[in-house]
This record gives C-alpha cells, structure tokens and sequence, in this order.
C-alpha cells in the first residue's frame, strides 16, 4: 500500500504556482483594463503627446524649420501686452456665449416640436440633420457666396422688397461680420442640440406627464417640474460638447473671414494657427493654444459640479 502511493506521488506532475499575470489575464475586474488600453494608447499617442509638445514649444522660441530654445514665460509676457491677442479672447468669448445660448433655445424649441406627435415626424428629423452632416468646409463656402458683398442673394432679396437700398456688407463690417459667423454657427450647431435632447425627451415616461396633468399643471409647469429636471444631465453634456466645439472652431472662421475685417473675427484657434504657421512662430501660437486651456478646463468644471449639485441623481430629495 505504501509502494503503491509512493507511485503515485511520483507519478503526478508538480503544481505550479499561477503567477501574478497570469492571474491578471484571467481576472474579470481586470477585463475592462484590456479592452480600454487599445483606446488609452491610440489617446495617449495622438492627444495627450501633440498636447504636452504644444505646451513645451510654448516656453520656447520655436520657429518653423528650428527648434528653437527654452525662454521661460516669455511667450506669455509678450501675449499679455498684445492688444489683438486679448481681442481674439474678447471675440471667443462673444462667439461662444452667443452662439452657444443661441443654440440651446433654438435646440430646445425644436427637440419639443419634434417630440409631439406629428405629420411626416421622420422625415422632418432627417431634414433637421443636414446642416450638422454636411461638412463644415462646404457649409463655410456656401454662406461666403450667400453672404457676398456684391452677390448675395439676401441682399438682392431685400433691396427687391423695398427693405434696403444698397447691398449688405456681411463679412467686410466690424460687427456685421461677427454677427455673420455666429449665425453660420448656429446654424451648423442647432441640429446635434436637438437630435440629442430629442433622444433624452423620449426617454421621459409619459405616465409623468399624465399624474402632472391630473394635478392640474400646465405646460409650462410640466415642462418646468418634469422635462427639465429630467433632462439636466443631459443638457449639461450637449451644452459642454457644444460650448467646447464652439470655443475651438477654425474651419468655419478660417473660410469665411481668416479672423477680419481688421481682426475682428479673429478666435484664439485662428490666431494661433495664423502665427504658428502663417508666420511661423511655433512657439508664440502654441502659447495662444495653450491659454485655451484655462477657459475649456472652466467650462468642464462648471458643467461637472453642476451635475453633482442635482441631488436627485444620488436618490435624495432636491433642493
């Protein structure tokens, strides 16, 4: 009997002892690591390095064609004192707020219409869509033609209906040209808003809209103590996306105007682009880029601690 267990315990392989990545690979609260590194890697190579390269070339005097070298602060010095630096600021921050409020009501309004119950709603909901599909480019060439100052066919259409007497200037006006480029980014802007509060609206149960009916509410108290308490996180994400898409535009600016009249449409992504590499100081443009981030961090942090405010979201009463 004891010969024959000796056997045995020859016989039977060792036990090896599982490593520690061996127990990694096969872990289950590890498998959202595997599948996020792919992600995390093609992030990390195409974001946070061309991210910290621009912040680097900042402190630099980098020039196309040279390296350059380190010079401290003094790219940010320069830009404190430069008065169509601080108007780009003026005029991003005017873009963005106006733009931005603009969209969001026009986006609401049009979320609500499209989610009563009416005639041809999908088609409408496609037709909604198309200013966001077509491509930023062509949109910007067509209303560069639209707003021509000696072919433009709202000017043509006004003087035509006694309205003027002579052609609009759009984009060769201070102000006109603000205004112009902001309406082009509403218009650009408005379908992403109300697709996505569409898709939150319908996730509203209407039983919600027949217990506040019964309790006597009107629209607007519906709209007030249910859709928008529903729809707050929501509208903070797509306000976000769209604050942090307007604030960075260049395509739309560069097309229609390339920051004038006289620098009067200028954004911090335009001007930035045109010193860097219109005329090739790398590292005065990479310091506008990098004073971009302050005011896109700002608007992150509003939207973030907004939401933690809703005390709803943590199963607590709301104030």
């Amino acid at each position: 009997m004891v010969d024959f267990a000796l056997k045995q315990a020859i016989a039977r392989p060792a036990v090896r002892d599982i490593t520690a990545w061996e127990r990694l690979k096969v872990n289950r609260d590890w498998l959202a690591l595997w599948f996020m590194l792919p992600t995390a890697a093609f992030l990390l190579l195409f974001l946070a390095y061309p991210l910290g390269l621009g912040i680097w070339l900042s402190f630099t005097d980098a020039r196309i064609g040279r390296s350059g070298e380190f010079i401290g602060f003094e790219n940010y010095e320069w830009l404190w004192g430069d008065t169509v630096f601080w108007l780009s600021v003026f005029n991003t921050l005017l873009y963005t707020g106006v733009a931005s409020v603009c969209k969001f009501a026009i986006g609401l309004y049009l979320a609500l219409l499209l989610n009563q119950h009416m005639p041809f709603k999908a088609i409408i909901r496609s037709v909604v869509l198309i200013p966001f599909i077509v491509p930023t480019v062509l949109s910007a060439i067509a209303f560069w033609w639209i707003f021509d100052s000696q072919f433009s066919i709202v000017s043509w259409s006004l003087r035509k209906v006694g309205l003027i007497a002579t052609n609009i200037d759009f984009l060769g006006d201070f102000w006109n040209a603000r205004w112009s480029v902001i309406f082009v980014n509403v218009w650009r802007g408005v379908p992403f808003i109300a697709i996505t509060l569409l898709a939150g609206l319908q996730t509203v149960s209407p039983t919600l809209y027949e217990a506040a009916t019964i309790d006597g509410a009107n629209r607007w108290q519906m709209f007030r103590y249910v859709t928008y308490p529903l729809l707050t996180p929501i509208i903070a994400v797509v306000m976000t996306f769209s604050v942090l898409f307007t604030f960075t535009d260049f395509q739309l600016i560069w097309v229609l105007t390339r920051g004038g009249p006289v620098n009067a449409t200028h954004l911090m992504a335009t001007l930035g682009y045109q010193r860097a590499i219109g005329g090739g100081y790398l590292g005065e443009g990479s310091a506008i880029a990098t004073a971009m981030i302050p005011f896109l961090l700002a608007a992150i942090l509003i939207s973030w601690f907004g939401l933690q405010r809703r005390k709803w979201q943590h199963g607590e009463a709301n104030d």
